[in-house]
């Protein structure tokens, strides 16, 4: 993921292509994709461990829980009805300006 070199409130590097919190993804039209769950769930795991990049000695235990949420939330968004109203904010993957720095980064 590219930083801006720029730092948070929190002192952690602001990372271009990740939204500081989790939109909500049920009724979004379409659907969810795989990445944007992938996404939060990202996101979700960076918040609870504290660590946006993990070292090279939790790098495995930060993925596996990456997945391991990914799968959840997939089963959870499949089983649940859909929203009667979509979200009221857009998810970062479908924002113009973020698809655009995504695209610069690559």
């Amino acid at each position: 993921m590219a930083t801006r070199g720029r730092r948070g409130r929190c002192g952690a590097p602001i990372v271009v292509c990740m939204c500081r919190n989790i939109t909500e993804l049920r009724g979004l039209q379409p659907a969810a994709t795989p990445e944007e769950i992938a996404a939060a769930a990202r996101q979700y795991v960076r918040k609870v461990s504290g660590m946006t990049h993990p070292s090279a000695v939790n790098a495995e235990a930060f993925e596996a829980a990456v997945a391991e949420v990914t799968a959840t939330t997939t089963q959870l968004l499949g089983a649940l009805p859909p929203g009667r109203q979509p979200p009221k904010t857009v998810p970062p993957l479908r924002r113009p300006e973020v698809i655009a720095r995504l695209a610069e980064a690559k």
